[in-house]
């Protein structure tokens, strides 16, 4: 049995932004009921050199947009990183799914051996596509996901696994 560029890369990139929407919700309820300001969680980070919890869900979004727009010759949306409210991450979020919504499995699946080459800073990097997807962007989407959701939890939201996996296949 083959498993698909869009299989591997849709349906991971859905259900780990749906639970980061939801952990959203649960941060702005946990900010408003311990009198927290919002902002405090927006900025917080978990070393002075790391993203912001902010940046962390800006990057999350970018990676499945990006990866997703590229392996299925799709135009992503451009965003300038200037949210700064638990809505506008939420809206983020949305733009983020209904890039996922518009990929087609024949075109991902084709550029599974296709050569790609992306800038990272003032490098490039050359994949295939497979390779781009498995060792490049969903690595780096988990990493921003799994940053966020510790920075939370760092600030005291009471979130574990089952938050972070939103849910979980049947058995």
């Amino acid at each position: 049995m083959t498993i698909t560029m869009h299989e591997i890369a849709v349906p991971s990139f859905r259900k780990h932004l749906e639970a980061l929407d939801a952990i959203l919700d649960k941060a702005v309820a946990y900010a408003d009921a311990k009198g927290i300001e919002r902002e405090t969680l927006l900025t917080a980070r978990l070393y002075p050199d790391m993203y912001t919890f902010t940046k962390q869900v800006t990057s999350a979004c970018d990676f499945a947009k990006l990866s997703v727009a590229r392996l299925a010759g799709l135009t992503a949306p451009v965003h300038d990183d200037t949210e700064t409210t638990f809505a506008e991450l939420k809206t983020r979020i949305a733009d983020t799914l209904a890039v996922l919504d518009q990929a087609q499995p024949g075109p991902m699946d084709a550029a599974a051996d296709e050569p790609f080459t992306i800038k990272a800073g003032p490098r490039e990097l050359h994949f295939t596509g497979r390779e781009y997807l498995l060792h490049f962007a969903l690595p780096n989407f988990y990493f921003h996901c799994a940053t966020a959701y510790g920075i939370l939890r760092h600030n005291g939201l009471e979130i574990g696994k089952r938050d972070f996996m939103r849910r979980m296949p049947p058995a």
